[in-house]
């Protein structure tokens, strides 16, 4: 791996390379090809949020259980309370994985390819879990018909509607990073310097607006999340470039921040009961996750080349999508309404959830994404909208 990097002074222009901001030949070999590692971290973190949903927590699947998780599973719910961290995994990925997939593109370009990976596993989700909630809404509440036409936008936080998947919160996070990288980054097209200075603008923004106490900032700024996301950003021009201090560097503050965030939302001092987290497993659980994607971005996982790791990727959305109140009722018509024992009941729903995932991937993703994305390329508007890569 090359050592160097690009200098800020001289970056290449969006999918070029030049002397002094270019990659070195190692580095282009390097980023050749899929990260298929990357993909098996992506369903490891959508696994461990799952676990979370079914065995490390209480409230709504208390009532499929007919108990508290914590009484059904007394050694893996001390664990699984632990998985709601696969959220902060994922923000670390997704800031590796849009670096990634966002060079060389137009802003026209980046916009479609999320929205069509985005929208049509989500409006399926969406369909399968209010029909499940019409048909036992013991398990989960059916929303009003306004509430989840709403919900078809993904904007229904903002707009002060109920979720209709639990999970999309995130989904609500990850949109706004994209559209902060969109309009800072990717509509001047994506280099090595924009990434930088983005990376630095936003970590410092993410600090200084914890003091301004303004709402509309805290919601554009992210403080909680921004450190995950500039952490994976930064490991991924580390990839592509090789590292340097200031890259590292950047990675370090991203972990010492987020590492802070994340205990600081999940561990109470004199907290007591079923679901108690210690700070230090918090720290390690934060730490693993940057290790592991710092682990991809270095070369450390080229030998993880098995062509199922692909499908278990393409499996994550779809999978994380469904599985939390989908799973809430299979939980409940298995083992309170069959019997079936706890055990085996928490392993035919994950691979059941599993099973509808890829469904969901062949079925509707894989038709439906490429065809919106074409619908969405449409006509050209003018030269502003041209330059603009639309």
């Amino acid at each position: 791996m090359s050592a160097s990097s690009p200098t800020l002074t001289a970056p290449a222009p969006s999918g070029t390379t030049s002397a002094k901001a270019g990659p070195s030949p190692d580095a282009r070999a390097r980023r050749g090809g899929r990260l298929l590692a990357l993909d098996g971290l992506r369903l490891l973190a959508a696994l461990m949020v799952c676990l979370y949903h079914y065995a490390g927590r209480g409230g709504t699947v208390s009532a499929s259980w007919h108990q508290t998780p914590a009484h059904v599973f007394p050694t893996l719910s001390q664990v699984a309370t632990y998985g709601c961290l696969g959220v902060q995994f994922f923000f670390v990925i997704s800031g590796f994985v849009i670096c990634m997939s966002s060079w060389g593109r137009t802003l026209g370009d980046f916009f479609r390819s999320r929205v069509a990976r985005l929208y049509p596993a989500y409006w399926v989700a969406l369909a399968l879990v209010t029909g499940a909630a019409l048909a036992l809404p013991a398990v989960v509440h059916p929303v009003r018909l306004d509430e989840f036409l709403v919900n078809l936008t993904m904007l229904q936080q903002p707009m002060g509607a109920p979720r209709v998947l639990g999970v999309c919160w995130t989904l609500w996070v990850e949109v706004r990073f994209y559209a902060l990288f969109a309009l800072l980054v990717v509509v001047r097209g994506v280099t090595y310097r924009r990434v930088v200075l983005f990376c630095s603008v936003w970590t410092l923004a993410a600090v200084v607006c914890r003091t301004s106490g303004n709402a509309l900032i805290d919601q554009l700024v992210m403080p909680d999340y921004a450190p995950f996301f500039v952490g994976g950003l930064a490991l991924y021009l580390i990839h592509r470039f090789g590292g340097d201090l200031l890259l590292w560097g950047i990675v370090a503050v991203s972990w010492l921040l987020g590492q802070s965030n994340a205990t600081r939302g999940l561990w109470h001092a004199g907290a007591h009961g079923d679901f108690v987290r210690d700070p230090y497993v918090i720290l390690l659980v934060v730490t693993l996750a940057f290790a592991a994607v710092a682990a991809v971005a270095l070369g450390w996982t080229r030998r993880a080349d098995w062509p199922w790791l692909a499908t278990a990727g393409a499996l994550t959305y779809p999978f994380y999508l469904v599985h939390e109140h989908l799973g809430w009722f299979v939980i409940r018509v298995l083992h309170r309404g069959l019997g079936l024992p706890a055990w085996p009941t928490l392993v035919a729903t994950v691979l059941g959830m599993l099973l509808l995932a890829w469904l969901m991937h062949r079925f509707v993703e894989k038709p439906l994404g490429p065809k919106l994305k074409r619908a969405l390329r449409g006509r050209k508007l003018g030269s502003r909208s041209s330059r603009l890569g639309f």
